[in-house]
Parts: structure tokens; C-alpha cells; sequence
């Protein structure tokens, strides 16, 4: 028996469909799999008490799907919980833990070493699962298994994880209730691949998903969002980094929806970058069903487009918004705001640029978080001893480290660089713009002054009244209302 707990709790809730995929293809190979997920659980604690009072398990995998917010000023970090879980789980069973997930792979070791588990696999979980639940029955040699961290000798040893070519995933998303999810969350998810390979100086998606583009038959991708639709789910968020990398996938995928009239029953929405993204693609978009972008804008300043190492223009927004016009999507501008060499002239250009071409919203967060081996920490490393550079934000003491919620926030943008911010913005509702740390703590996680997703009472009581779609759409509709 294996025992599959989500551990993430946020809402609005989000299915998790790594757990989905890990528990389909372990049933395939005809192990005996269980999930307890926590997140449709009114009592986690005791949910785990009455699972682990009757059932007995040979190994557990707890999914750890995010560190912490990613939004300052709240730096909410989510590691000191799942290592209470995984303490309360250990008092309940002696089987041997197992720790995996998207957040997890970040820090893989860390984790491992701060949570107590005895196991931790690092990146594509499907077949690793499969590969440690055999060898725990056999001769344990944990070297056979892609992507485990675990602890040899007193020491912690790791072995690296297998990107495989070509991506293939179960399809029938029978292990969770989506359909609760899709009540209680107002849209699932689906991948057509996994990995990035652009150079985004602050991305973690690379450390998590690999540098290569690992991508799914656009017929697999079709079975699923099939599949889906026969479970009442007509809502969908295309999880990839950015949907058109390549765009000759993104095309294929399209094309096999509108075959297959997979559009006329669905609307979706995905992340993407700017470029490339044209009028054939936008059109072939809308006509498989898509009916939202996020665009990964970070900025509208030449200069800081090249800090970020973006590789569109200014125009390129302007057309990206421009083909959505045209095409009937809704649009989001995803900024980054705050980064190495923000100046208030650069970011006055980008929000006056975001202004002019007039996007359905766009997210202005105030500061980029700080991922250990990224082109990032290297440049703050480059600045100086971190315990005393201006530009780092943190809410916990003692020694930086990029473990825990670390955000860099140009000091070019003065003491108040939120207050800036929104003076810039200047009450445009278009815009989410960022909190100021001054705050009260109340004020700090209304949803109505930003776009931070976590515990958002106001999404939450939207998708309990009906609202479907990107979060983002649905709280520019309650702006807009």
C-alpha cells in the first residue's frame, strides 16, 4: 500500500494533480494506492488519525507544492507547517516518508533535512515513487531511484533526477475529486509539458522541472482536458511555464482541441511569454478555447528587460495585448517590479507604457523573490555581504538565507517604495498594485489591495457564488463590478 497526502491547504482550493498523475500510474503498475487530502479535510489532524487507526501503509508521499507566497510584504512560508505534518504522521505509522512536489524540488535537500523525512524525490515523481516503493521491498538500493534524496551513513546523499525526452501522463484524473475542486476552486489544472528552458534571471522553474522542454502528444493532452469535460469541469488553467515554448507545440495542441471541438465545451486560460506570439497563434488559440492569457511582462523598460533577460520589446506587449483585443481574450501583464536597477524612472515608464496599451489588468507586485542557484542570488551575491545590503527584505533574523522568503527590492526606490508604486499607478483599478509593509496585518492580506491569491477570502466567497476562471480575471471582474 502506498499513501499519497496533499498537504497544501490554500484557497482557494487547487487540485493537485501531481498527486492525480503519481496515483494513476502507480495503480497501473498494480500498486495499492490511497490519498488523504488534506485540503477537502475540515479536520487535517484528525483525518490523519482516523486514516492511520485503520489502514496500514508501506511507504507515505507527502506533496509539498509551495515554500512559501512569493508576495511581499506577507512572506508567508509554508515549510515549518509541513514539518509539523510530517511529525504528526510519524507518530501515527511507522512507515517510511517520503517528501515530493514542485516547491519541494526547489529545496529538495533542505527539506529533507529540516521536515525529518526519511525520503525526498526531487522533480518528476511518477515513476521515482514507483521505483523507491519496490526497492523499500526488495534490496533497497535507493542509487536505482531518479531524483531521491535520502540518508546514507549518517550523511544525505541525492541522485539526480531523470528528465525523460518524452513526456507521458495518465489521462482518466480519476485519484482526486476534481469536481469538488472545481466548486470549491473555480478551475482545474492540466500540463502539456514540463520544463524551461529560458533565461529568466529569477525563475525556479528550471530547478523544479528541468531546462528541457519535455513535451506531452497534444492527442494525451487532448484525452485529459476529454476527461475533464466528462466530469463537469468546463473551466481550465493550462499549468505549463509558458504555454508557447515552444510555439510549434502550442499550435499542435490547439489544433488537436479544435478537431476535437474540445473549445466548444471548455474555456481555458495559461500562462505565456510575450514573445513569440503572433496572429496565427492567437487565433488558433481562441478557436481551441482559450479565453485568458497571463503574459510574463516583468517590465516595459528596455533596461530592465535586459536585467531580467527577457527577449520581448515594448512593442512586443503592445501586440500581445493588441492580438487578445482582436481575438476575444482577456489579457493579464504580469510585472516585476522592484528588481536589480529599478529605478522611479523605470518603473514610471513601465506603468505609463502597461497604461497606454491598456490590458483587461495588470499585477505590479513590489519585489522579486530570491531563489538560491539562480542568475539572481548570483547578482546579489556580487552586490556584497547580504546581512547588510539595502535592497534585501526579509522578515525572519540572523543570517539570510535564500530558504526562507527573501525578496529584493531596489533601495533606488526610496523608504517607501510601495507608497511610490502606487502613487504611480495612481488608483488605475486596472492594475494589482503592491502593499505597503506599514500596514496593519489585517489590511496587509486584503485582497482587494493586491493580487495574492493565498487565503483570499474575496476569491473564495466569488467561486462559492459561481465565478469561474484565472484568479485574476475573476478578481478584475469583481473590480470592475
Amino acid at each position: 500500500m502506498l499513501t499519497l497526502i496533499n498537504t497544501n491547504t490554500m484557497i482557494p482550493a487547487v487540485s493537485p494533480i501531481g498527486l492525480d498523475y503519481i496515483a494513476e500510474t502507480v495503480s497501473k503498475v498494480g500498486i495499492k494506492v490511497d490519498i488523504v487530502d488534506l485540503c477537502l479535510s475540515d479536520d487535517p489532524i484528525n483525518s490523519l488519525k482516523d486514516y492511520f487507526a485503520n489502514h496500514t501503509t508501506g511507504l507515505v508521499g507527502v506533496s509539498f507544492r509551495n515554500v512559501d507566497d512569493c508576495f511581499w510584504p506577507s512572506a508567508k512560508w509554508f515549510v515549518p507547517g509541513l514539518a509539523e505534518t510530517v511529525r504528526t504522521i510519524r507518530n501515527m505509522t511507522d512507515a517510511p516518508i517520503v517528501v515530493g512536489g514542485v516547491g519541494f524540488s526547489i529545496f529538495a535537500q533542505r527539506i529533507v533535512e529540516y521536515t525529518g523525512a526519511d525520503f525526498g524525490i526531487c522533480g518528476d515523481g511518477e515513476q521515482a515513487i514507483v521505483s523507491l516503493f519496490n526497492e523499500l521491498q526488495k534490496t533497497k538500493c535507493f542509487e536505482k531511484v531518479d531524483g531521491l534524496i535520502w540518508h546514507r551513513n549518517g550523511e544525505m546523499s541525492s541522485n539526480p533526477p531523470a528528465w525523460n525526452a518524452q513526456l507521458s501522463l495518465p489521462t482518466n484524473r480519476d485519484a482526486i475529486d476534481n469536481q469538488t475542486y472545481f466548486q470549491k476552486g473555480g478551475q482545474c489544472g492540466l500540463e502539456t509539458k514540463r520544463g524551461c528552458n529560458r533565461k529568466c534571471i529569477y525563475c525556479a522553474d528550471p530547478l523544479a522541472k528541468g531546462t528541457t522542454l519535455r513535451l506531452r502528444k497534444p492527442s494525451e493532452v487532448a484525452d485529459e482536458a476529454e476527461s475533464l469535460i466528462a466530469k463537469g469541469i468546463d473551466v481550465l488553467h493550462l499549468c505549463d511555464s509558458e504555454f508557447n515554448i515552444p510555439p510549434n507545440h502550442a499550435y499542435a495542441v490547439c489544433e488537436e482541441f479544435k478537431r476535437r471541438s474540445v473549445g466548444k465545451q471548455l474555456r481555458w486560460y495559461t500562462y505565456m511569454a510575450v514573445v513569440p506570439f503572433d496572429t496565427a497563434l492567437a487565433k488558433a488559440m481562441r478557436n481551441a478555447g482559450c479565453v485568458g492569457i497571463d503574459f510574463t511582462g516583468d517590465s516595459a523598460c528596455p533596461k530592465m528587460l535586459k536585467t531580467y533577460r527577457q527577449p520581448h520589446l515594448k512593442k512586443d506587449l503592445a501586440s500581445a495585448v493588441h492580438l487578445c483585443r482582436q481575438n476575444g481574450i482577456k489579457v493579464m501583464i504580469d510585472l516585476l517590479l522592484g528588481g536589480p536597477g529599478e529605478t522611479a524612472l523605470t518603473a514610471a515608464e513601465t506603468i505609463d507604457f502597461i497604461k497606454k496599451i491598456n490590458p483587461d489588468c495588470a499585477g505590479a507586485p513590489l519585489g522579486v523573490r530570491i531563489y538560491p542557484n539562480t542568475e539572481m542570488a548570483h547578482l546579489v551575491a556580487a552586490e556584497g555581504p547580504l546581512e547588510t545590503n539595502p535592497n534585501i527584505r526579509r522578515k525572519y533574523p540572523g543570517t539570510v538565507d535564500f530558504f526562507r522568503p527573501t525578496f529584493y527590492i531596489s533601495a533606488a526606490l526610496g523608504e517607501q517604495p510601495a507608497a511610490l508604486i502606487q502613487d504611480l499607478i495612481a488608483g488605475d483599478k486596472r492594475f494589482f498594485g503592491p502593499v505597503q509593509e506599514q500596514t496593519p496585518e489585517a489590511d496587509v492580506d486584503n485582497p482587494s489591495t493586491d493580487h495574492n491569491y493565498n487565503d483570499n477570502a474575496e476569491l473564495v466567497e466569488a467561486v462559492k457564488k459561481g465565478a469561474r476562471g484565472a484568479y485574476w480575471h475573476i478578481l478584475r471582474e469583481l473590480r470592475s463590478s
